[in-house]
């Protein structure tokens, strides 16, 4: 049913209004965040002040010491780079046994490989590493685009195109859930969707004009707001506002699919217009369910709260302690140096004195008969200052979790290795909550691109994957060729696993003969491997031969099943192509075709006999 434009103003009045009251809800959250970005920036003197705005601190004197010790930065750099080791690979696992299955397996890993590659995956997940480990949460959407991919037709001069999975990177500052008390997206019937979009954007995107406003990118809001200040003014940038003129909003509510909405509700509103309303596109949920297309990623888990914490929440009582600690030194150490002097009243002229001080080899001029002005003596600096800051450093690793095992105390003491090993992975440890959230999410993104595939993928697609050695494969798939998304990741220890470590594994395995063949030789296969495994790649460049036969096969599979002709030749690798022939013959597909094609089973073990004709060959050869 058509809604009247009473209907739609109402809607996009109740989509705002919720908007508004999630986006006042939230603001607690949004001043943590941007203090967070504060400190890591270097803008570490400023506070929360009056209306939960985040103010600028003034100096109490004007000769206060206000210099900035950034140890946030460092250590959210170093968990940054041990995070960015975690590379984790999708894998995809066969639904059933049926070599039709395994085949869908392996055209699914290849679409992953591709969509990966294609759309710098690594990239995405690191920029929402950044995010995560500053504010504590970030998010990806994977959603599908039906204005990219190939031509497939032309209308009225306008290319119509396939449709492309597309994946971003969203702030903490553009999702909004209908609770913050929910632990997972999964436990949200709502979430919003918000961001801020210039008016060409929009014009461009969602063909609407709309009014343009200031909005600040951070809180949302249609009105500038400044950085409040109290007259300090820090060289260090400010992460407070980034105001983006001439935009509008452009907000999408996701509503969770219920007994009155099957498909759920999705509701766009651009600016003060109504774009879109209607079921959720993307079927994105177990089973074919429509969800919502965002994934999660935490820092810091919290039980009883959407949103995750970051390490720099702990770290800035410390940053404020230590920048205290090192400015009050500096404060006792000018005295020392400076000196504070002693002037009998109207004995000389107090004002020129302040202002040039007494530098080297000035006349000083006092009032006949008065005292002589004089330095008070000051107290030596105190060993509390250095004790104070000995164990500042030491909380500082102790909270981030981040040891530092390669400075020069530690080489010089003749710590063990066993010990340094241990440090290390107590490191590990503590990024151990970390690294699972990564894992999780890559593989709810790959999840989630078969599942839009498998969607809207309806016509065959030619996509590409470039291999370990340089190869570039072609190959056509379509929603058919997707049967699983049950994916498991192939790689498991990443932060503990350095090219030397691996190294030394495959050393070990080789000194224990567990690599050679029954007859104690390594094969040509497992020298390829070994050298890839030992960081050297293939030295002449050359596909490993095994892999290029099984691809052979596989095609000759596909032409006899077709009921074109296949020969055997002298050079294929014979027991491989027989054992691939006859893996093929058992499936459910070869089945199905043979009730109704009764030259099948002969046309494959005619080519079977072949190779077995040649395989008897070689042996004779022998």
């Amino acid at each position: 049913m058509k809604k009247t434009s009473k209907d739609q103003e109402a809607l996009v009045k109740n989509v705002i209004d919720d908007f508004n009251a999630r986006s006042e809800a939230r603001r607690p959250f949004e001043t943590q965040w941007q203090m967070n970005m504060n400190f890591y920036m270097g803008n570490q003197y400023c506070n929360v002040g009056y209306g939960g705005k985040l103010e600028d601190q003034d100096k109490q004197y004007y000769w206060e010491e206000r210099q900035i010790f950034n140890h946030i930065a460092p250590l959210v750099e170093v968990r940054l780079a041990k995070l960015a080791q975690i590379k984790p690979k999708a894998t995809v696992l066969p639904s059933s046994n049926d070599e039709r299955d395994v085949y869908s397996a392996k055209v699914s890993k290849k679409i992953l490989d591709s969509i990966s590659a294609k759309f710098n995956l690594s990239q995405k997940i690191t920029e929402a590493m950044q995010w995560s480990e500053i504010c504590g949460t970030a998010f990806y959407k994977v959603s599908w685009n039906s204005s990219a991919g190939q031509v497939v037709a032309m209308e009225n001069d306008e290319p119509i195109r396939s449709g492309e999975v597309e994946i971003s990177v969203c702030s903490p500052f553009e999702i909004y859930p209908d609770s913050f008390t929910c632990s997972d997206i999964d436990k949200c019937q709502s979430i919003i969707h918000a961001r801020a979009m210039s008016i060409q954007q929009i014009k461009s995107i969602y063909g609407l004009e709309v009014e343009g406003n200031d909005i600040n990118v951070f809180s949302l809001n249609a009105t500038s707001v400044g950085f409040g200040g109290l007259g300090y003014s820090s060289s260090a940038p400010k992460i407070c506002q980034g105001i983006k003129t001439n935009s509008a909003l452009v907000i999408e509510r996701y509503e969770k699919p219920t007994k009155e909405l099957k498909n759920g509700r999705l509701t766009i509103v651009v600016g003060d217009k109504l774009f879109y309303d209607g079921d959720l596109p993307y079927a994105v949920g177990k089973d074919g369910i429509r969800d919502f297309p965002f994934i999660r990623q935490n820092s810091i888990s919290q039980i009883g709260s959407f949103w995750g914490l970051s390490i720099i929440d702990r770290l800035i009582p410390l940053q404020r302690a230590y920048n205290n600690v090192k400015n009050r030194k500096l404060e006792f150490l000018n005295r020392l140096t400076m000196g504070v002097l002693a002037v009998e009243d109207g004995s000389i002229d107090v004002e020129n004195l302040e202002d040039d001080g007494l530098c080297p080899g000035r006349i000083l001029v006092y009032r006949q008969g008065a005292n002589m002005p004089k330095f008070l003596e000051g107290e030596n600096l105190s060993s509390s200052f250095e004790k104070e800051e000995s164990v500042l450093l030491d909380e500082f690793e102790t909270v981030s979790g981040v040891t530092e095992v390669y400075d020069a105390d530690a080489i010089s003491s003749n710590i063990s290795g066993v010990t340094l090993e241990l440090m290390l992975e107590q490191d590990e440890l503590r990024l151990k909550a970390s690294t699972d959230e990564i894992k999780h999410c890559v593989k709810l993104i790959s999840q989630f691109i078969l599942r839009l595939y498998k969607q809207f993928a309806l016509i065959p697609r030619l996509a590409k994957i470039v291999g370990d050695h340089g190869e570039v494969e072609m190959f056509y798939f379509n929603s058919s060729d997707i049967s699983s998304d049950d994916i498991e990741l192939e790689t498991e220890n990443e932060l503990g696993d350095s090219l030397t470590s691996r190294r030394q594994m495959v050393f070990d395995l080789l000194n224990a003969g567990l690599l050679q063949d029954e007859d104690g030789t390594l094969s040509t296969r497992m020298k390829v491997k070994v050298l890839e495994l030992l960081g050297l790649g293939i030295w002449e460049n050359a596909q490993d031969q095994n892999e290029l036969h099984l691809k052979k096969a596989d095609n000759e599979n596909l032409a006899i099943f077709n009921g074109k002709e296949a020969r055997a030749l002298e050079i294929d690798q014979h027991q491989l192509h027989i054992d691939r022939h006859i893996a093929f013959m058992l499936s459910g597909d070869y089945e199905e075709k043979s009730l109704v094609d009764s030259s099948l089973e002969n046309r494959f073990l005619t080519h079977i006999r072949e190779h077995k004709k040649f395989l008897k060959e070689e042996k004779h050869g022998e």
